[in-house]
Order: structure tokens, then C-alpha cells, then sequence
């Protein structure tokens, strides 16, 4: 099989529609009319008509023999404005110390934050049920290329990339930490003020507390789950650290999910990323595996294998077909296996 992954088309809908429904996603909801709007907004963004703030950029994982979308995921390229804040939940530790009594205490506090010049997101993340597990790494595919496209467009993006992750929910969707804390001092329930969220944000400011939150006041299922992440979202966790994404010992003031981030230009897809120019050799071996994505009009991008040479690059004729390539165009590559890297980076 041949996968590629590109922005989305009006005439995904239908297919990126089914493949929503699978999850319950709130940036990606299986909701027609939702989604054809994200689609209006993603063609508007990769044309450079709206600005920064508006900007979400929505990528697709193709069969390219099926003809069928298998994946999703999306950069927001600035999450955070005067219009419409970053909200979340800084934690910080406070001492507390009695000379009577001789003894003290290190506690955790929740302090609410609003960030009016917010970093980029990237979220959006879906595979197929049936295309999981297969050796092409579908999922690590349709993530790390969301980061080629920041590399070769860095003036749309913001210098710092944020990542919400899924902590664990009950069994019927609902957040422990929400029913602890943010349901007290909205009234709402998790889902309706998560999905109200996404449109209005007034809300959280005027009503959440002002003061720092005592976690050691929180009932133990809010404080078990809190900075955690889901089962399912593991995975994503493990690859986003394996390119450079720490925990920021921040959490969503929701769900109590933990926010990953890493500085634009430390995230390695993009800080070992290369451009080079397409080849033949007569003695080409692709014995090297990377992501490689096209530098024209159109952001296409898929795994090859590569023979790399003085900025020239050979790919197998399939994958050159798959990312409508001809001789002499410009490309950029990035590795696909950051575990040596990684560990260069600790030494």
C-alpha cells in the first residue's frame, strides 16, 4: 500500500466525517457541518488568507490505492489571543512552615493563567481503527509531518508549540478533576462546558477562582488523575517526547490534562531537517528511512526510503509517483527514528 499525507479537500468531508465518529475528539468532532467548516478554514489558511490567530491548518493520511482518508491531524497556528485566551492551570509548590509545632509542609497549588499570546497547537490526531498497528507507523507519520510543514512555512507558526493531552476519563466520558473543581464553580457539566469552550471563553475567566487551588483539598480521584495521561494517549505522549516535548507543569483547566511544549526550532523533525534536491543514481540504496515532504504549492508528504548524496536525494520511482516528484525538485527530509538522536542529546 501507498500512504501520503496533504491538506485536506472539500471532497474529504464525507470520509473525514465517518472517521471522526470513530473518536470523540472536541477539535475534531464528527459533526458534518463542523467539519466543512474546518475544511473552509484549513484551504483559507494554506492559501495565506487569513491571519495568524485564525489560522488551522488540517492534514489528511491518504491510501493513495484505496483512495480512502485513513488519518487526520491539525496545527492551530496560534492558540491564545486578546479575542480569545490560552487558559490553564500553572502548578507551583508553596511552603508552609510552624515554629510551634517544628514541622512543614511543601504544597501543590493550581493557579489559573490566561495567555493572550499563546503559542502554536497541534491536535487533531485520528488513524483509521483498521490501518493501527501496520508497519508503516500511520499515526507517528501523520503527526511528524504536521512539523515538516512548520519548518518550511516557520513565519505562519509561533515560536513555541503547545500539545493538550487526554488524561484519563470515567468510563461514560466524564472528567474527575471537572467534577471537583471547574463543575463547583461553573454549574456545567465536563462535555457541554468543554464543547462551549471551543467557541466562548468568558466563561472560564469570570468564573473560575482567582486565588491558588489547594490540590490537597481536591477528593483522590481529581488529584489521582490530574497531569496524567489516558491509556490511549500514550502513545502520542511517548513520540512527542521523543522529539523534544516536556511536560510544562501545566494542565487544562477542565479535564486536568497535561500540556507538553517544546521551542519551534528544538522540535527534531524540524531542528535535523534538511532540503536537498531530487535525483537518480545508478547504484542507488535506500537503506536510510526518512519523512520526506515537497517544497511547491502543495504540501505532500510520506515515508521513503533515501540515498542521500552531497544534497542530492534518491527515492524509489513508487514514492516519487506518490509525492508527484520529478528530477531536480526541491525537497525536505527529516529522520523518522529520533531514538539516537535523543540520546545524543542527553551525553
Amino acid at each position: 500500500m501507498s500512504f501520503v499525507v496533504r491538506p485536506v479537500r472539500h471532497d474529504d468531508l464525507n470520509q473525514l466525517t465517518d472517521l471522526a465518529r470513530q473518536f470523540h475528539l472536541l477539535n475534531l468532532p464528527g459533526e458534518k457541518k463542523i467539519l466543512a467548516s474546518k475544511i473552509d478554514r484549513s484551504l483559507q489558511s494554506f492559501s495565506g488568507k487569513l491571519d495568524k490567530y485564525e489560522s488551522e491548518y488540517l492534514f489528511v493520511l491518504e491510501d493513495t490505492e484505496e483512495q480512502i482518508v485513513v488519518g487526520s491531524s491539525l496545527i492551530m497556528a496560534k492558540h491564545g489571543n486578546e479575542e480569545t485566551p490560552h487558559n490553564y492551570f500553572k502548578i507551583f509548590k508553596r511552603n508552609h512552615y510552624s515554629e510551634d509545632l517544628g514541622i512543614g509542609f511543601i504544597h501543590q497549588v493550581l493557579r489559573f493563567q490566561m495567555d493572550i499570546d499563546g503559542p502554536s497547537e497541534i491536535g487533531g490526531l485520528l488513524v483509521e481503527k483498521a490501518y493501527r498497528r501496520r508497519p508503516e507507523r500511520l499515526g507517528k507519520q501523520i503527526s511528524l509531518s504536521r512539523f515538516l510543514y512548520i519548518a518550511l512555512n516557520r513565519g505562519k507558526f509561533e515560536e513555541r508549540v503547545l500539545c493538550e493531552l487526554t488524561p484519563p476519563l470515567t468510563e461514560d466520558g466524564r472528567s474527575e478533576f471537572w467534577e471537583a473543581l471547574g463543575r463547583r464553580f461553573t454549574g456545567l457539566p465536563y462535555q457541554e462546558a468543554d464543547l462551549l469552550s471551543q467557541s466562548h471563553k468568558e466563561f472560564i475567566g469570570s468564573l473560575f477562582p482567582e486565588e491558588d487551588v489547594y490540590l490537597c483539598l481536591l477528593d483522590a480521584k481529581a488529584r489521582a488523575v490530574l497531569g496524567r495521561v489516558g491509556e490511549h494517549t500514550r502513545p502520542a505522549q511517548h513520540l512527542l517526547e521523543s522529539i523534544g516535548f516536556e511536560y510544562l507543569e501545566e494542565v487544562d483547566p477542565f479535564d486536568g490534562g497535561p500540556h507538553y511544549g517544546a521551542k519551534t526550532a528544538d522540535i527534531l523533525p524540524i531542528k535535523l531537517g534538511q532540503t536537498a534536491k531530487i535525483s537518480e543514481f545508478t547504484d542507488s540504496v535506500f537503506k536510510e528511512q526518512g519523512l520526506l515532504a515537497t517544497t511547491g504549492d502543495e504540501f505532500r508528504s510520506c515515508l521513503v526510503g533515501y540515498d542521500l548524496r552531497n544534497g542530492e536525494i534518491a527515492i524509489p520511482t513508487k514514492s516519487r509517483t506518490t509525492l508527484q516528484l520529478d528530477i531536480g525538485d526541491e525537497v525536505y527530509l527529516s529522520p523518522f527514528n529520533f531514538n539516537k538522536y535523543a540520546k545524543k542529546d542527553q551525553t
